[in-house]
């Protein structure tokens, strides 16, 4: 391949992978990018469109651009019990999904079927709809069921006092409402191996994105019904779902020994974070793991009680647990530090 035809290729698939967040100055910023004219990068814009890789709207200076669907579809599938996942993977997504590379046929393959059966098995609905949009760039797949809620269910399988509760649980991974056919893995990781990860269902909308440092949750109206999970991931990543499971896992049999809990997802609006209640939400059930992170990015203060509880009173009672902090400003460490200066003897 020649030099002239590789740096051709280089401009283009730089217009496809930015110019979803820059459709009117992706022009300007192709040129700047690769020092090039405007007249150049506007012969690799029509050559997209002529290819139905982009999609043009208006002419000269008004001129913007869109990712064209190359694939696009919508099923709906009733939720008997001849419904499987692995079915509608090999029927349905992997001739969309077409000639991407193996990682990122892995990561689908993971993703949709882990995201599917929990509809099959979780959602007690009657449906379940998938739609599938695919571009040059990326691939996008949501999967809606008319069942009860997932956060619901959780709320109402653990006791909880509100649905948000049940956001920080599925966070923290391990979690299942069915531990004889699950073992509370899938979402966790699932949402860690996409580029965009989103969860509607009842009045929260939870959200994780890869090149993000926190998840978060958006009180919205109340979602039509059911559950609506959505997921977004380019068609050239280089992530690998080893690498996902390497950063969470442990030993020959991958066991899932390490989480990372968003301290951040225990609050409610602008509450601080002050007391032992809210200590113990933030703990229940990380005793199944031998490593706990606890990012504080987004909290900006904790009060004394709320981390004696965590880094004394748990610590004490759960000394085959590593309890580690991360993203803590000054005024959170120096809380941490007093409460395990209290700890010792």
């Amino acid at each position: 391949m020649t030099k002239v035809r590789k740096r051709g290729e280089a401009v283009r698939r730089y217009i496809l992978a930015n110019v979803e967040k820059h459709p009117a100055d992706i022009a300007r910023m192709t040129a700047d990018r690769f020092g090039i004219t405007r007249q150049a990068v506007n012969k690799h814009l029509q050559k997209l469109v002529s290819e139905h890789a982009l999609k043009q709207h208006g002419i000269t200076r008004n001129c913007s651009y869109q990712l064209a669907p190359l694939v696009h579809w919508r099923k709906t599938f009733p939720l008997a019990k001849t419904l499987a996942e692995d079915r509608v993977w090999r029927e349905d997504v992997v001739p969309s999904l077409g000639q991407v590379p193996q990682n990122v046929l892995e990561i689908w393959h993971y993703g949709f079927t882990e995201i599917f059966n929990n509809a099959i098995d979780h959602s007690e609905g009657s449906l379940i709809a998938v739609d599938f949009r695919k571009t040059a760039s990326t691939t996008q797949i949501a999967i809606h069921d008319n069942g009860v809620g997932i956060f619901k269910k959780i709320q109402t399988a653990l006791g909880l006092i509100d649905e948000r509760h049940a956001v920080l649980e599925l966070a923290k991974g391990k979690l299942t409402t069915d531990p004889a056919r699950h073992t509370g893995e899938g979402i966790f990781f699932a949402s860690r191996m996409f580029d965009d990860f989103e969860i509607l269902s009842g009045g929260i909308h939870f959200s994780h994105q890869f090149d993000k440092k926190e998840d978060w949750i958006l009180e919205r109206d109340r979602f039509s019904s059911g559950t609506a999970v959505w997921m977004k991931q380019s068609n050239h990543t280089a992530r690998t779902t080893k690498k996902v499971f390497d950063k969470f896992t442990s030993g020959d049999d991958y066991g899932f020994t390490k989480t990372v809990v968003p301290v951040k997802l225990t609050q409610y609006g602008d509450e601080n974070l002050v007391s032992r209640s809210q200590a113990k939400r933030l703990l229940a059930r990380v005793d199944r793991f031998e490593t706990v992170i606890l990012d504080f990015r987004g909290v900006e203060s904790v009060g004394q009680a709320f981390a004696d509880e965590i880094f004394r009173v748990f610590a004490a009672q759960h000394p085959n647990v590593a309890l580690l902090e991360l993203n803590a400003n000054s005024a959170v460490k120096r809380m941490i530090s007093r409460a395990r200066t209290h700890s010792k003897p």
